[in-house]
């Protein structure tokens, strides 16, 4: 079966996060506030949406 895929936006700065949680920003492509990244929803992406749930935004498409 396909896998969906997803829009994920950073909507929270990551300043005075963990660097494990910036880290999984990088990993995930979202480098500022507002900017957006397409993933497909496997479960290694969304365990790393699960580490920084708080910082983004996710919309399926």
């Amino acid at each position: 079966m396909a896998e969906k895929n997803i829009k994920i936006t950073q909507i929270k700065s990551a300043i005075g996060f963990s660097i494990d949680q910036k880290r999984t920003m990088a990993a995930l492509g979202i480098r500022k506030i507002n900017h957006s990244r397409m993933h497909k929803a496997t479960p290694q992406i969304l365990g790393m949406i699960n580490k920084v749930k708080h910082l983004v935004k996710v919309e399926e498409i």
